[in-house]
């Protein structure tokens, strides 16, 4: 059962990378028309990546995202929030969550920590800033918005405040961000939004979001338990920001403390 599960999730895999590889090899060859360089070793790189992604996809299928589901519906339950009962009480207080919302945010932190597209583009935002991004330094404040932005997602749905509240006001401030973040961070900055929603992060914080909005009493799991992968998108643009902001505010201080 292992090995058939194995097999259809490499061929699954063979099957979503192929299309990729044959765009590449035809630009190459057709537009292009140059041979490529270190062909031997650029297979041997796609035979990794499709052997290296399948064995991924079946560990997140088998150990990751039932546990993730596990955990989400154990902490949504009123039988863990209130009482053994399992009978939810008249009157729900959003503080009576709280450990929700600190599962939340260790949960956003971790997937995206994680996240093999946010260290791509971390080791390349690393290679053509000269070093002036670090990799660490990049990762981590893209996993701190992720992990703000969920666990703020969290508690707009215990207490059911309209979500385009939230949302508009953080565009707002991403707006005026823009204006003072250094110009080289806010490309990288849009671009973090996006690469934090992907294999690992989505559907763990789908599955916290659909479970909090069952038990929660009148929440609707398709209008209130979705949308928090809006936050997990909007609130890295403002921590790059923020972390490019801080870090040349350090490096001025530093500046100013040498010439002294």
């Amino acid at each position: 059962m292992m090995l058939m599960n194995l097999l259809d999730t490499f061929l699954s895999t063979l099957k979503d990378v192929l299309p990729i590889a044959v765009i590449l090899f035809g630009f190459q060859f057709l537009v292009i028309r140059r041979p490529v360089r270190n062909l031997k070793n650029v297979l041997v790189g796609f035979i990794y990546v499709i052997i290296g992604l399948t064995f991924f996809l079946v560990g997140l299928e088998k150990a990751l995202f039932p546990l993730g589901r596990l955990m989400a519906d154990q902490l949504t339950s009123p039988d863990f929030l209130f009482d053994e009962s399992g009978v939810l009480p008249d009157v729900v207080n959003w503080a009576d969550y709280y450990w929700v919302y600190i599962f939340a945010f260790a949960i956003g932190f971790s997937t995206t920590i994680a996240e093999p597209s946010l260290m791509a583009v971390a080791i390349k935002a690393r290679e053509v800033s000269g070093g002036a991004i670090g990799v660490w330094g990049l990762r981590i404040a893209v996993a701190l918005g992720v992990a703000v932005g969920i666990s703020l997602g969290t508690y707009r749905i215990v207490t059911g405040l309209p979500m385009h509240y939230f949302i508009i006001s953080g565009y707002i401030f991403v707006v005026i961000q823009t204006f003072y973040a250094p110009k080289m961070i806010v490309p990288l900055a849009y671009d973090s939004g996006g690469v934090t929603t992907s294999t690992v992060t989505v559907p763990l914080v789908a599955a916290l979001g659909l479970g909090l909005a069952e038990t929660v009493p009148g929440r609707n799991p398709l209008i209130d338990g979705f949308g928090l992968i809006a936050f997990a998108s909007l609130f890295p643009v403002m921590s790059v920001m923020v972390y490019a902001q801080l870090s040349e505010l350090m490096s001025k201080r530093n500046k100013k403390n040498i010439d002294k």
